[in-house]
Formats: structure tokens, C-alpha cells, sequence
């Protein structure tokens, strides 16, 4: 795995507001650009004094970096913002709105509004596009997070709890769906939006994935209630969905443990923060900067 950004580089590289507001500018429009109001080329941008806002040296124009972005409206110093960034990224458990209203001083409010926005950002660095592909390897598996049991079930069967459907492709990415149901549409549904015909899909035994051999993907299962957890196929596949239930139990032993407890409402956001982390964790330039770049 890439070093991540260390706390003492971190405050080297953002000491106070002008140098997190200088990385924003840099990273939207660069230090040197076309002026979009007098044209001029390579136009060089300097900093107004009190205001996070860059004016060009060739006809004065005002340049706002902050705006559209998590950053805009808000009070909280850019500092605090980068250093919450940070604490997303160098944890592997989360950052609950009350770790982040400790650690940055604000008030409640405004920790758990800026935890959301964070996640936002996180969701906008997925690549999206199909996962899988000819002899690619997709494993597939929901999870039952939040709320309460009901009748003593646990996992399918219980009623008071979101859904979120995860692909897990191996030597690859992750992704997770909140879904409605467990139900064979459903699933088959989000299975055709994500994953390309021809890959080698491995699950467990539940009915919900029957109709993938039909939709042209390899479907190969593990019986579960048989105590199978991992098989070799005829064409020399491993098949198992280990690397979808490792993610799963990460993520809600870090929601009990950080969160408590989470809503159906944000779920989407908490399973795109822990994919996120998952996803990037090895990149060369680090997840901090990855953030940045989504901005």
C-alpha cells in the first residue's frame, strides 16, 4: 500500500487559510489560465486580501475558487475543512459528526453538515462505468444494516432494516446499491446497470441471482447453508464471496462502533464513503489529494 498523507505533512503543506485556499484555486482553475473576462492567456491570479477570492493582474477581475464546491457558504475556515478531509481519509473505521465537532471545535450542526458533504465528495470520485468483462470476476451480496430486528430474524427475512446490494470485483473496485428489496428484479436490475454480460459472477445460494445465466453472465454459487464457503469450478474459477462479506463486516462493525447507528434515508452516503476508502486506498498520490482533485 501508497504512505498516506501523515498528520505532521499536513500541516505543512496547509499551515493556514491562504495555503488551503491556494491548493483550491490550483486544483479548479490553476494559478495561471485564460481570464474569462479580458481573454488574456496564461494570466497570472493573486490573492484579495480577507477575501477567498483571487483577482487577474491584467484587468482586475474577481475569481471566486470556493464557489460551487463543499466549501461554498460556509463560515468554517478552509483549514478545518482540509483537516476534516483528512481525518475521513486516514481513518478506517469513519468519522462520526461528534469525533468531527471534538476535534474541529464547531458545533454539532455543522460538524454533521460537513461529515455529509464529505461523503458527497467521496461518491463523486467513483469512475463509475460497467464493472466486469470476459474472464473478469464480480462477487455479489447484500447486506441488512440499521434499524432494529424484527420476529428474531436476522439478514433476509427482517423487515426493519436497509438493504444495500454490493458488487465486489476482484483485483478491482466496489460498489454498493441501496436497494428496496432483496427481490430477483430488483437485484437482476442493478446487476445489468453495473455489470457487464460475459463476466464470471460468483454469489451465494439465494434465489434472487437465478436469472443471471440467462442474462448471459457465468454464474457459479456456494451453498452456504451447507457450510460451502469456497469452490473450485469446472473451468478452474475460485468461487466465493469473500471479498464482498469482508466488506460488509468492516462496514457495520465501524457504523456500530462509530456510528451507532445510521438512517435508510443517508445510507447510500455511509456505503460510498467506506467504498471509497476501499477503492482508493492504494493510489500513488494519496486519498487526500484524490478528494481535492474530485473538487
Amino acid at each position: 500500500m501508497a504512505s498516506q498523507l501523515t498528520i505532521r505533512q499536513f500541516f505543512k503543506r496547509f499551515p493556514g487559510e491562504d495555503s488551503c485556499l491556494e491548493r483550491i484555486m490550483d486544483v479548479r482553475y490553476g494559478l495561471r489560465h485564460t481570464c474569462g473576462a479580458c481573454g488574456v492567456v496564461d494570466a497570472t491570479f493573486h490573492k484579495i486580501t480577507g477575501r477567498r477570492a483571487y483577482a487577474c493582474a491584467h484587468c482586475g477581475d474577481h475569481l471566486y475558487p470556493c464557489a460551487d464546491t463543499i466549501f461554498a457558504d460556509s463560515r468554517t475556515p478552509l483549514q478545518l475543512w482540509f483537516y476534516a478531509l483528512y481525518l475521513f481519509v486516514a481513518t478506517r473505521h469513519g468519522v462520526s459528526a461528534k469525533e468531527l465537532e471534538r476535534q474541529l471545535g464547531v458545533t454539532y450542526k455543522t460538524a454533521w453538515r460537513m461529515g455529509h458533504q464529505i461523503r458527497q465528495l467521496m461518491t463523486k470520485a467513483d469512475p463509475g462505468g460497467l464493472m466486469g468483462g470476459s474472464l473478469r470476476h464480480v462477487e455479489m451480496d447484500e447486506a441488512y444494516v440499521g434499524g432494529r430486528q424484527s420476529g428474531g430474524k436476522r439478514g433476509r427475512g427482517t423487515t426493519n432494516k436497509t438493504v444495500v446490494f454490493g458488487l465486489k470485483e476482484r483485483g478491482g473496485q466496489f460498489r454498493g446499491v441501496v436497494v428496496p428489496d432483496a427481490s430477483m428484479a430488483t437485484l437482476r436490475k442493478v446487476v445489468l446497470g453495473n455489470v457487464k454480460p460475459g463476466t464470471i459472477v460468483s454469489t451465494d445460494e439465494f434465489g434472487g441471482y437465478n436469472l443471471l445465466v440467462r442474462d448471459g453472465y457465468i454464474h457459479n454459487t456456494v451453498k452456504h447453508a451447507e457450510k460451502q464457503y469456497a469452490k473450485v469450478d469446472e473451468l478452474s474459477n475460485n468461487v466465493h464471496v469473500n471479498s464482498v462479506e469482508s466488506f460488509w463486516r468492516l462496514f457495520k462493525a465501524s457504523v456500530r462502533g462509530t456510528h451507532v447507528q445510521i438512517s435508510k434515508k443517508h445510507a447510500n452516503r455511509y456505503v460510498n464513503e467506506f467504498a471509497f476508502r476501499q477503492n482508493f486506498r492504494a493510489m500513488e498520490n494519496g486519498m487526500f489529494d484524490l478528494l481535492l482533485a474530485s473538487l
